[in-house]
């Protein structure tokens, strides 16, 4: 299992937690031992289900317990995934999730089922590289999110998940049609001139989906290709936030020129001056001080079990190469996300089609 780094240091490599392993033994025969727990390894099973698909099983859970119980279970597993001591936790409801989190994958005790995802396919005129990505989640701690271009938009799919949004949903979906031009950097301080910046053009994108929906109606053509459509989750009118630990509920977009959109990524130059606007909450102060480009964007907000699920305006932020931000207007804050630079061999994505494909099959998992 590869691990994100501990909260919120997102630039730290990921770590690798062996969880089973397999002997193979004279006379074809072989044997199955899970790594789960502290007590070393022990016997488990794994069952081929279907291609791309496998399970595994631990046949003594036993192993998994430790002699002070589920408190000094729970306190373990702190320590190594958070890095970090209940004491260090002042926040309740950090606590609360963080236990919820607990609860949640300990129960399955290493029986659990693996389907093969693949990396997104890339294009000479993507605006970066697509791959993996550590992004911040405000209280959830860091999750492991996959960048795809589709035509004009851009989409982040979580491949881990939290309390709010599971893994296999769309968390943040970037209009690479309407760049927004930001202010000098003392107006970017300004959180009400970036809401203002983001909701003309949220107001903008609504009414180019229903001269489009109009148009389409009146019988003047198909539609077009797949990223040329109107995205299933558009942002509405403003609704209260889903996030009251203040994690991501996914989205934020920067309003600007739509024009802009048009101009190719390599012109972009060597960026500007930028700030968190005062009030914007980060996990990581230390975020990049300058950016190449900002798009208008949308983000995935939920209560605790994926309830009322809601899309929220926001703004996609380019650092660099490796690194992007995400401003999540209603729930003010803000998420940086660093690229996974392990190296995964035979993930590519046989063709675009497959790709797409299992983005459809993990978010129905989920849905």
């Amino acid at each position: 299992m590869y691990l994100p780094p501990h909260d919120p240091h997102v630039d730290d490599p990921m770590r690798f937690k062996p969880l089973f392993r397999i002997h193979l033994m004279e006379r074809k025969a072989a044997t199955v031992e899970c790594m789960y727990g502290h007590k070393g390894p022990h016997h488990g099973h794994i069952q081929i289900v279907k291609k791309d698909e496998f399970s595994t099983k631990c046949n003594q859970t036993d192993h998994h317990r430790m002699s002070g119980g589920r408190q000094e279970e729970f306190r373990t597993w702190l320590r190594e995934e958070w890095g970090r001591t209940l004491e260090d936790i002042f926040h309740e409801h950090m606590q609360e999730l963080i236990l919820m989190k607990f609860i949640y994958t300990s129960q399955y005790d290493n029986c659990l089922t693996y389907r093969r995802i693949y990396l997104p396919p890339s294009r000479p005129d993507d605006l970066i590289k697509p791959g993996l990505f550590k992004g911040t989640y405000g209280s959830h701690g860091l999750e492991i999110v996959m960048l795809s271009f589709h035509g004009r938009r851009a989409r982040g799919t979580k491949i881990t998940g939290d309390p709010n949004i599971p893994a296999g949903q769309q968390t943040v979906e970037i209009d690479l049609r309407h760049r927004i031009q930001l202010p000098d950097l003392e107006n970017q301080r300004n959180f009400n001139e970036l809401s203002r910046l983001v909701l003309e053009v949220r107001e903008r994108v609504r009414q180019e989906q229903q001269e489009g929906g109009h148009e389409a109606g009146e019988g003047r053509g198909q539609q077009g290709p797949r990223e040329s459509q109107p995205s299933p989750a558009q942002p509405r009118v403003e609704v209260p936030s889903r996030g009251p630990d203040g994690t991501p509920g996914e989205d934020s977009g920067k309003p600007g020129d739509a024009s802009a959109a048009a101009e190719p990524p390599a012109q972009c130059g060597q960026g500007q001056p930028f700030v968190l606007p005062v009030g914007v909450s980060s996990r990581n102060e230390d975020y990049p001080r300058t950016c190449r480009m900002c798009f208008y964007g949308t983000g995935l907000i939920a209560g605790h079990g994926f309830t009322s699920p809601e899309r929220t305006p926001g703004v996609f932020i380019l650092f660099d190469e490796d690194r992007f931000g995400f401003v999540w207007l209603e729930l003010k804050s803000f998420s940086l996300y660093s690229r996974v630079q392990a190296t995964f061999r035979n993930a590519d994505a046989p063709s675009p089609q497959a790709f797409d494909e299992m983005l459809k099959n993990i978010q129905s998992l989920t849905s």
